[in-house]
């Protein structure tokens, strides 16, 4: 197995493990109204997010 492999299952394992921990309750403000949402739900949203814009930047740069 590859490091790189590795170190991306590692890393997935870690975020899954942090998401599923947080299972409160948190109040966010979206510029005007107040969402109360669980916490997990956020990280997750947040973590897919970061995926989709680190793709995205990957392929600009293979394009070049």
């Amino acid at each position: 197995m590859r490091l790189r492999t590795l170190a991306f299952l590692t890393l997935a394992a870690l975020a899954i493990w942090f998401i599923a921990v947080n299972t409160g309750s948190v109040t966010l403000r979206l510029w005007i109204p107040t969402v109360t949402l669980p916490l997990w739900i956020v990280l997750t949203v947040t973590l897919l997010v970061g995926i989709v814009l680190g793709l995205f930047i990957a392929r600009r740069r293979a394009q070049r």
